[in-house]
């Protein structure tokens, strides 16, 4: 104002045009000085907002698309300071900020009583993110058991790693009578005519029984207190991926899949590293083993019950009828499942009574291979049942299917030739090397176990498509025939051969499973073409 009163004065008392030219620079100057100030204080402003476009960069990079809500809203707005930048809990990794948030999550749903009444925060129909975890958590859980032997063995020794062997097959058989085949039938029930309440209380019953079933066995078998506490313990540990099995089934009803591999990596990765540490501690396998199963049964607390609870719908309440409706619509399926897998676990119980227990350590470790060919078949063909059952739905195209069938046999060929030879040539010495044992003697064994296992996917796909054409109940009277021969051949080639006369007798029948399902398939796709055959002599008749 000042600066205009002398250029005021200047302009009556007709001054020099040089000193008025000064002034008005000097005032042009101030206005600069002040728009400048003005235009810093607007960028301040705008940066205090800064957390609201890094929660937006940050929900794309999570690896879950969450729906944004107040509460984590203001929790990440709290990572920045007033100029601007990041606080402490700002720089937390993304792990420790997916954990922070769902402890909170957890303690809130807590402190309102209810898991079932949260907010669901996860996206659905995510089918890239489906195969990934999916994947990841099937690959976990699918290779932890090589990974415990050979845990075991490093520290406890090769006998104790047999018994330890021994102790996971048995729980793995009564992992799939607590599933009691369910999973299928709970994921297609879209109209859930059963309630989920339902299908938890059928499956606490199937896991209680699995249990009971358990503690039978250990008794029948004679084992020491030692033996039985570290096989309860396994038993405990696998039962308990039973029971999560529902949980992580509901996800996948709700197309929320992903979530269920994340249940499941998460567990069977507890379990490993928490076993792992306390054999290292205590070299107690017994130890280990209770330690196993109470990781499994804190991931099922803290992660897979409230993860189904907050990201599905509220269940209705389960009712007598639909929990008995589902023992006995499941039974066929679960009968053929825990038969066909009490099939390939034969040999190994009646080596059990025969053989030492270092023999169930290298009988394991020979087969792990050949699981993982049974892995690989089915990552390729599993995605592709839907597409197949399209097919198979379209008559003009039956011809077509049955190529694929055909190409897929061949694949499965293909497969297990690759790893034979990859077994003859590296595979054995690789064996050696992890597992700290000779492994050499037994190649030619390791080479038939291969094969074994190439066999075995070629069953498992064979049943697939057996179920895609509906008629997987014809099966049963194979898997009886099957049965009777698993029972009488390893009893008398392991007492002549010993661990020889176990591989061998696998081999041969899985060799007489996979004949039988090749006959029966034959037969069954003819009867199906002269039933959908109008000029069918036969259908004429």
């Amino acid at each position: 104002m000042g600066q205009i009163k002398d250029v005021w004065r200047l302009t009556v008392n007709r001054e020099t045009p040089q000193k008025l030219t000064g002034i008005l620079r000097n005032v042009r100057e101030r206005f600069s000085k002040r728009s400048a100030s003005n235009t810093a204080a607007s960028k301040r402003a705008n940066h205090t907002n800064e957390p609201d476009r890094f929660q937006s960069r940050e929900n794309t990079l999570s690896p879950f698309s969450s729906r944004a809500n107040q509460r984590r809203q203001t929790s990440k707005s709290a990572r920045f300071t007033q100029q601007g930048k990041p606080t402490r809990a700002g720089r937390e990794s993304i792990v420790a900020r997916i954990i922070n948030a769902w402890w909170t999550r957890l303690l809130q749903s807590i402190y309102h009583g209810s898991l079932s009444e949260q907010e669901a925060e996860y996206a659905e129909h995510e089918t890239s993110r489906d195969y990934l975890w999916n994947t990841i958590g099937t690959m976990i859980w699918g290779f932890s058991f090589p990974i415990l032997t050979i845990i075991a063995v490093q520290l406890a020794g090769v006998e104790q790693a047999g018994r330890f062997s021994m102790a996971f097959v048995t729980g793995t058989l009564l992992m799939i009578a607590a599933n009691y085949g369910v999973r299928t039938f709970q994921v297609s029930d879209l109209d859930e005519r059963a309630s989920f309440a339902s299908y938890q209380i059928n499956r606490i019953i199937t896991s209680v029984g699995a249990i009971l079933l358990g503690l039978l066995y250990c008794s029948l078998r004679g084992y020491d207190p030692a033996m039985t506490s570290m096989s309860l313990g396994v038993y405990i540990y696998k039962v308990i991926d039973g029971l999560a099995d529902v949980y992580e089934g509901r996800l996948q009803q709700a197309d929320k899949l992903y979530l269920a591999g994340v249940s499941q990596a998460l567990r069977s990765a507890a379990a490993v590293i928490l076993f792992a540490l306390v054999l290292l501690i205590t070299r107690s396998l017994m130890l280990a083993s209770a330690a196993m199963a109470l990781a499994a049964a804190g991931t099922l607390i803290v992660v897979t019950i409230p993860l189904a609870f907050f990201e599905t719908e509220k269940s209705r309440r389960a009712e007598l009828s639909e929990v008995s409706s589902l023992l006995v619509q499941c039974a066929p399926l679960a009968a053929g499942l825990f038969l066909f897998n009490l099939i390939e676990t034969m040999p190994k119980i009646v080596m059990e009574g025969a053989l030492p227990y270092d023999s169930q350590l290298y009988f394991n470790a020979m087969f792990f291979p050949a699981q993982g060919i049974l892995i690989a078949v089915g990552f390729i063909y599993r995605p592709q049942l839907l597409r197949l059952a399209s097919i198979w739905g379209n008559p003009r195209r039956r011809r077509r299917f049955d190529l694929i069938v055909l190409a897929m046999l061949g694949l499965i060929l293909v497969i297990t030739g690759f790893m034979a030879v990859v077994m003859g040539s590296v595979g054995v010495g690789f064996l050696s090397m992890v597992y700290g044992l000779d492994f050499e003697r037994y190649k030619d064994l390791a080479i038939l176990m291969v094969c074994a296992g190439g066999i075995t996917a070629a069953i498992d796909f064979l049943y697939a498509i057996l179920t895609v054409l509906r008629r997987a109940g014809d099966v049963m009277r194979i898997y009886l025939i099957a049965f009777a021969a698993s029972f009488v051949l390893p009893l008398i080639l392991i007492h002549i051969l010993g661990l020889a006369g176990a591989v061998m007798s696998y081999l041969a029948v899985m060799g007489l499973l996979l004949g039988l399902l090749l006959v029966d398939y034959v037969r069954i796709r003819q009867a199906i073409t002269r039933e959908r055959n109008p000029f069918s002599p036969e259908r004429n008749l």
